[in-house]
């Protein structure tokens, strides 16, 4: 069973389908798309053990097909792993009519993504996410790029996708940190406009740790339906899309300060974010101090990261964190723009923020680093 999540964006629509086993159907599946039976694929040594399954699926469907296998990591999602993606399309003579899919997580997504909307002014792209992060966020919407010294996703394009195939059945073959971290993501879409969700997440914490297949697609698939709902409001982020960065603004300053390593994966980054961005709103007076402890007692109750606290190896002060904050691309007129929330799912943007409350929970949250706590497990 399948389901199918459209994205209305007029001539620029797609559909999210979402299921167990939809690597093997990719052949099917994409062959409606292309103007020649070729494709070109792009992934990382992470997510290559796929890639036999589906180029099986591309020549049972009569495709031709090439494959790019990068390096892992934020470290290839930059102007060299650029260069190396774009380089090799051309190499391989994709044409604007062509379909390059991206196969891999996060990163690959939005490289490919991003190497399809400047080659040759504009080609098509397919997602097929491996990871929970990717499924229900980043394949979707179109937001593509790379990091830059300055800062995260600061280079970039909105291109959207032609199709994404959202396969359930990879994420049993994730590591338990990369699936929280995707469920940072889940967490998020509750947090913002879902109390119902939110609380669904709560009790279904443990079947989706265990892999149940029913409660990862109902995840997937409303974390998807949110995000359409809001892409195809405001697809160039004007207005309502910018929802879907609650928590971003804290978490891009801890990637940025932990040098986009594996010291703080994204979605770990965001449910910190979130986290932070819920104690801000309590702070003043926006929401009950009930919200934030209850969002961190569910990343708690699932082994996620929670706090500044649970983030190994150095960090700047207050000060250097909010440094960090201000390069961000949210910041409108030099200031900054944050999602805050009048409770759990009921998040708006707030456009000018006084920065003494957040300098504020920053330095408790960093005070607290410096006090005993018990260890996050499963991360």
């Amino acid at each position: 069973m399948t389901e199918t999540v459209h994205v209305a964006l007029g001539a620029r629509s797609y559909d999210v389908v979402i299921g167990a086993g939809l690597v093997g159907e990719a052949g099917a599946r994409v062959a409606p798309l292309l103007a020649r039976p070729r494709v070109a694929i792009v992934t990382d040594e992470g997510a290559a053990r796929h890639l036999p399954a589906l180029e099986a699926a591309l020549a049972d469907a009569g495709i031709a097909h090439s494959a790019l296998t990068l390096a892992p990591g934020e470290g290839t999602k930059s102007w060299a792993g650029l260069e190396a993606c774009v380089e090799w399309l051309l190499a391989e003579r994709i044409e604007r009519r062509d379909i390059v899919i991206a196969l891999g997580g996060g990163v690959i997504g939005d490289l490919v993504g991003f190497a399809a909307a400047i080659l040759r002014r504009g080609i098509r792209f397919v997602q097929l996410p491996t990871t929970l992060l990717a499924q229900v966020d980043s394949s979707v919407g179109g937001k593509t790029g790379i990091n830059s010294p300055a800062g995260k996703n600061l280079v970039g394009a909105f291109h959207q996708p032609s199709l994404v195939l959202a396969d359930i059945a990879v994420l049993d073959t994730l590591p338990r940190r990369d699936f929280l971290s995707g469920h940072g993501e889940v967490v998020k879409y509750g947090a913002l406009g879902d109390a119902d969700f939110f609380a669904w997440l709560e009790g279904a914490g443990p079947a989706l740790l265990a892999g149940d297949a029913a409660a990862r697609t109902r995840a997937v698939r409303r974390s998807v339906e949110m995000k359409a709902e809001i892409v195809a409001r405001d697809e160039t982020e004007e207005g309502d899309r910018a929802l879907l960065n609650l928590g971003h603004t804290f978490a891009h300053a801890l990637e940025a300060a932990t040098g986009y390593s594996d010291r703080l994966l994204h979605g770990e980054a965001v449910a910190i974010g979130c986290a932070l961005a819920f104690e801000t709103s309590a702070r003043l007076g926006l929401c009950a101090q009930e919200d934030p402890s209850r969002l961190r007692a569910h990343l708690k109750a699932m082994g996620m990261k929670t706090d500044l606290a649970d983030i190994p190896g150095a960090l700047p002060d207050a000060g250097g964190l909010l440094a960090l904050m201000a390069q961000d691309k949210k910041v409108v007129d030099g200031r900054l723009r944050f999602i805050l929330a009048r409770g759990i799912g009921a998040a708006f943007v707030a456009e000018d923020v006084d920065t003494g409350a957040v300098r504020a929970v920053l330095a408790d949250a960093l005070a607290m680093r410096r006090a005993p706590h018990a260890p996050v497990t499963g991360s």
